[in-house]
């Protein structure tokens, strides 16, 4: 037993591992974490870049992908997918028995959407539903961005019955939203029929160090406690519905003055997941601390926000500031990636 174990039996948090890549599923690096007690693992356009540009591990498959065919932006992304599609079913394979033996509550693998879609829900559902098509697998999650426009993509995906991870929440008032989108998706699902919620999962992560605000947590936790209790998810919950568990996402740390576990220690609680990074994991289970804290001190949280509104700094307007950049942000690294692809294609065909 780890201290990744206890961090799940003890306090009900659920750690999960945020980097994918190719050689940790060849030589046993994945399964090993979940050994040691991963329960979940999260990508996005910016660990696929880091993968795929630094690893040899893809050019035989990505040779094979583009052999015939002319180096355009359209093949590149297609092979780009393919690729991603290929570590993801790997992923959920390692990941498979965590899923079966929690009974649906853990042991997902997120892939995200294409980042160019950020502001589109037109598409983002569109793309959403051929993830969920083209993987295939009961314990993928498909991320989609908490954008303003991609709020209404979420709600269309849940009351499909798709389970869905909603990635880059900044704010409290876009966590609400969130949270509003997953519950009237939900009821809208029992609408068109299905009796049984069990089968819809969702995760919603919220970015703990871009905001570098705890405190802002801690409140969203109790956001979340407020809002999945109460006659309205009684009747959802006694259809099986699962609560959506706020994902702490982003907790290493940035700042080389704070302890390297200041947003894993300190939001340690039930029905939660926190998605770290592989050395924050070692830290983790090196010198962590398994402890409740998530709900500590509430109002110590508010007077902490108060007084950064009262100095002029409001987390709604910093939040604005940071789904944009990191919306902005994924982009880049997928655009920097097809770009890398189109020159390893090209490198690749005079062989």
């Amino acid at each position: 037993m780890t201290k990744l174990h206890d961090l799940y039996s003890a306090q009900g948090q659920s750690p999960w591992l945020d980097n994918l890549r190719r050689d940790w599923l060849r030589d046993g690096t994945l399964a090993g974490l979940v050994d040691q007690g991963i329960r979940g693992v999260t990508s996005n356009p910016t660990i696929f870049a880091k993968a795929i540009s630094g690893q040899d591990t893809y050019d035989e498959q990505f040779r094979s992908l583009i052999a015939g065919k002319a180096i355009v932006g359209s093949s590149i992304e297609d092979a780009y997918w393919d690729l991603v599609v290929d570590d993801i079913h790997h992923a959920l394979a390692i990941l498979r028995p965590v899923f079966d033996a929690s009974g649906g509550s853990d042991g997902f693998v997120s892939v995200e959407v294409a980042p160019s879609l950020a502001h589109d829900t037109d598409g983002t559902i569109a793309a959403a539903r051929g993830l969920h098509a083209r993987v295939d697998r009961p314990n993928v999650l498909v991320k989609i961005p908490a954008t303003e426009e991609c709020v209404p993509s979420i709600r269309q995906m849940i009351a499909e019955g798709r389970s869905i991870n909603v990635t880059l929440i900044f704010s409290l008032t876009r966590y609400g939203e969130v949270i509003e989108a997953y519950l009237s998706g939900l009821e809208a699902l029992v609408a068109s029929g299905v009796d049984d919620l069990s089968g819809v999962a969702s995760v919603a992560s919220f970015f703990i160090s871009r905001v570098d605000a705890v405190a802002q947590a801690r409140l969203a936790y109790a956001l979340f406690t407020d809002r999945f209790a109460g006659d309205r998810w009684e009747v959802l919950a006694a259809k099986g519905a699962r609560v959506q568990r706020p994902l702490w996402a982003s907790t290493s740390t940035k700042n080389p003055a704070y302890p390297d576990l200041a947003y894993v220690d300190t939001l340690i609680g039930p029905d939660t997941v926190n998605t770290m990074p592989d050395g924050t994991v070692a830290d983790f289970l090196d010198h962590g601390t398994v402890a409740r804290t998530v709900d500590a001190d509430l109002d110590a949280a508010r007077s902490d926000i108060d007084r950064l509104a009262a100095a002029g700094i409001h987390m709604e307007d910093v939040a604005a500031v940071l789904e944009t950049e990191g919306v902005a942000s994924f982009a880049a690294s997928f655009d920097d990636l097809m770009d890398s692809l189109t020159k390893k294609a090209a490198e690749l065909a005079v062989r």
